[in-house]
Parts: structure tokens; C-alpha cells; sequence
């Protein structure tokens, strides 16, 4: 089942970390043993429109379009900086600074997706 959803372009980094998540076990609890947060990520599309994914490195080690009961931190952002952002192309810093990324909830937590993005990196064509 894929989590990409063709109106969001850059959705598609979602199978991808998924992908990586679910490659091994040892990778899985790696994850979860870092992060110990749930992320969500709300994407606007360049038609207004949004849609939400969900990372859980906290308890499963995995990427969903499911609301777990509690979000630890929402990361909010264009469909399009978001492709920048797993890609490599853009720092989350700056767009947080410039007002591009919003943050609801545990900011610190938002870092907890890093070593993921890095990992999918050289995978995402975005």
C-alpha cells in the first residue's frame, strides 16, 4: 500500500521512509531508540489544499496516514519545501526561521526525523 498521494508530489518520501524503516529490524529500533517521538507532517499543495502523513519513532517504527492518539510535534509546510527539506535541498532551521515550517508541539522533537531524511536522501527525486 503506498502512502503517496499523487496531488502532494512530494509525498511520495513517505514510502520511501517507510520503506527504510521496514528494511530491518536493527534499522526499525535504531529509529525508535532516537527518536522516541511521533511526528506528523500536514502538507499544503500549491491548490490550498493539505494532507497529513504520520512517522511513529516512538512505538512501531512506522508511517501511516492513521492519527495515533497522541502527536508529540506537527510539522506544518509547503508540498514543496517538504521535498526540499527530505531531499536535502533546504535546512529545516531556515525554513523554520523564515517562517516556511511551523512547529506545533515538542519542537525538540522535530530533529527526531533527521537521521530518517538522511537516510532517503540520495532515494528522494523530489
Amino acid at each position: 500500500m503506498t502512502l503517496k498521494n499523487d496531488a502532494f508530489p512530494s509525498s511520495a518520501a513517505f514510502d520511501l521512509i517507510s520503506d527504510s524503516l521496514s528494511s530491518s529490524d536493527a534499522e526499525r529500533k535504531e529509529a525508535i531508540q532516537k527518536g522516541k517521538a511521533v511526528l506528523g507532517f500536514t502538507l499544503k499543495n500549491k491548490e490550498g489544499k493539505e494532507d497529513s502523513w504520520y512517522i511513529d519513532l516512538k512505538d512501531t517504527g512506522k508511517v501511516s496516514k492513521d492519527v495515533p492518539k497522541k502527536v508529540d510535534v506537527t510539522l506544518s509546510l509547503s508540498d514543496d519545501d517538504f521535498g526540499k527539506l527530505v531531499s536535502g535541498k533546504a535546512n529545516a532551521q531556515k525554513l523554520f526561521m523564515s517562517g516556511k515550517l511551523k512547529v506545533k508541539g515538542a519542537v525538540t522533537k522535530a530533529t527526531a526525523v533527521e537521521p530518517i531524511f538522511k537516510k532517503v536522501q540520495s532515494k528522494a527525486k523530489l
